[in-house]
């Protein structure tokens, strides 16, 4: 009887700080629904589609609100102008790291997407140098990819035509500039070690961006007492660390500093001194390929410059599959003023870049996949400040360089030699995400690698 009594007015203790910690402040921060003692507004949020949710919500309560997932606040921006504001206009404010529980435990803070203050700021200067020491935005990455991409188009030869699931070996080839970056070792796409990591990292994509993991972010208690796919993410990263660390400890044991090979040796010796420790369409792109580029010379960087079309394809890609709905969780490094909202330092920060890729006021029918988003009236190439597949501001990605030259060089390459051919007629092709959480997960597809 007696443990019955202390269970509830723990119980009872718990649901009173809860909706204090709620209430607290409240006034401060942007309006939003009614949150729940300790679960919050979870039983409001599609974990299944995150992005409609948070749509939903703008309507009723605008472009800045406040979720609560689990006990803690979240401030949402959604839409171009609010993301814009914080993310560019007072970029230094919300430059923090939000909290990302599954990562965290995973990562344990290390590294330059979930470190923050100087730690972030020191890892991430290093990276950009290194990067562009080893060509990043140069002739030489480029002719890394290039050749990645010769590869890539011979792997893809093999198929002789016969249908296939893509999805593994397109994946191969940007990991492999990734690790001639890194550790100066290109992988054969046969190679099993090579084979192990692209599996669990393709597998560890998945299970971060499904109902579950969002579940563990908003109520981070089930990662030490509950059971469930957590566990093999963590697993999947402990097998990954060791995979890297073996890695470092070949390269401590031929390390020349005078003569850095890679990314690693350039981080060892970082260490060292400062203790511091990736149909019609087609046919349109075939065509502009092969009128400024040819069919005998590999694509370059230059030729985008020359091929509109092509560029505006590769951006509409990007804009319609919205790979990072939410992108990374921020943080406010200090109390922020924000559109006469008082933020705490420390509150968790969403920025909805679906509402910024998917905004109709810049992509009329944008839910409608149309190169012609980025083209102006006589043909050109268009910019656009909404184009944010990246994020922006300081937290942008630092690899944007390096993905950009890869999605161009790769799919110029492919379909310089090979015509696309889908098993089923295209408009019974549904590109519906199967989760949308941490990312958009495409459904699996297979398609026919027709040489030309």
């Amino acid at each position: 009887m007696d443990l019955v009594v202390v269970l509830v007015v723990c119980v009872f203790t718990l649901l009173l700080l809860s909706l204090w910690k709620q209430s607290h402040g409240k006034g401060k921060l942007p309006p939003g629904p009614t949150p729940l003692p300790i679960i919050g507004n979870s039983l409001q949020i599609n974990f299944k589609n995150i992005s409609k949710s948070l749509s939903d919500f703008s309507e009723t309560y605008g472009p800045i609100f406040t979720l609560y997932l689990g006990m803690k606040p979240t401030v949402v921006l959604h839409g171009y102008e609010a993301v814009k504001e914080a993310l560019f206009d007072q970029g230094e404010d919300f430059s923090g790291r939000g909290h990302f529980p599954v990562a965290e435990r995973a990562n344990r803070n290390n590294g330059v997407v979930f470190s923050n203050g100087k730690t972030w700021k020191d890892i991430r200067r290093f990276s950009l140098m290194t990067l562009r020491n080893f060509g990043m935005g140069k002739r030489s990455i480029e002719e890394r990819v290039q050749q990645e991409a010769r590869t890539l188009v011979e792997e893809l030869r093999k198929t002789n035509g016969s249908p296939c699931d893509p999805t593994f070996i397109l994946g191969c080839a940007p990991c492999n500039v990734i690790c001639s970056v890194v550790f100066h070792h290109h992988f054969d796409y046969k190679d099993q070690d090579f084979l192990n990591l692209m599996g669990k990292l393709n597998e560890n994509a998945s299970l971060l961006s499904s109902p579950w993991m969002q579940v563990c972010n908003a109520f981070p208690i089930i990662l030490d007492y509950f059971p469930g796919s957590h566990k093999k993410v963590l697993e999947n990263v402990k097998y990954m660390e060791a995979f890297f660390l073996e890695k470092v400890k070949e390269h401590q044991d031929t390390l020349d500093i005078n003569d850095p090979r890679d990314f690693i040796d350039c981080f060892l010796m970082k260490m060292e001194q400062v203790k511091l420790l990736t149909y019609d369409l087609l046919d349109k792109v075939q065509k502009e390929i092969h009128q400024v580029i040819g069919s005998h010379r590999d694509p370059c960087m230059q030729d985008r410059a020359n091929m509109p079309y092509t560029d505006a394809v590769v951006h509409e890609i990007q804009r319609y599959i919205d790979l990072l709905p939410t992108s990374l969780l921020h943080s406010v490094t200090r109390d922020v003023n924000f559109r006469n909202y008082r933020i705490p330092k420390g509150t968790t920060i969403l920025t909805s870049l679906t509402s910024v890729l998917h905004s109709e006021k810049e992509f009329p029918n944008a839910n409608t996949f149309d190169p012609g988003h980025f083209l102006d009236k006589s043909g050109n190439f268009k910019k656009s400040d909404y184009f944010m597949a990246f994020s922006a501001g300081k937290r942008s990605c630092v690899g944007e360089g390096l993905a950009r030259m890869e999605l161009f060089l790769f799919l110029t390459s492919i379909l310089q030699k090979f015509t696309l051919k889908p098993l089923v007629d295209p408009k019974d092709i549904d590109v519906t995400a199967v989760n949308n959480g941490f990312i958009s997960v495409p459904p699996p597809y297979q398609l026919c690698f027709i040489p030309v």
